[in-house]
């Protein structure tokens, strides 16, 4: 008989009972049920994207000004 024999996880399952209500219980085991399975389809999603090949992207690069001189002339 260890510290959590199946007789001790009872009495913490009827204490979580009575201090939560059953309506409680399954609201939040059917809020983790969704979360679970928004995370599935969101990693299913996630793989899909990878089995392609990246587009390519245009090559619309603006020339950047460049410095000539390190100082400020004024004109």
């Amino acid at each position: 008989m260890g510290i959590l024999d199946w007789k001790h996880w009872i009495v913490i399952l009827v204490v979580v009972v009575l201090i939560f209500g059953t309506k409680k219980l399954k609201n939040l085991g059917t809020d983790v049920g969704e979360s679970i399975k928004g995370f599935r389809k969101a990693m299913s999603d996630d793989e899909k994207l990878s089995e392609y090949p990246p587009a390519q992207q245009a090559n619309t690069a603006v020339d950047a000004p460049s410095i000539i001189d390190g100082q400020h002339h004024k004109l």
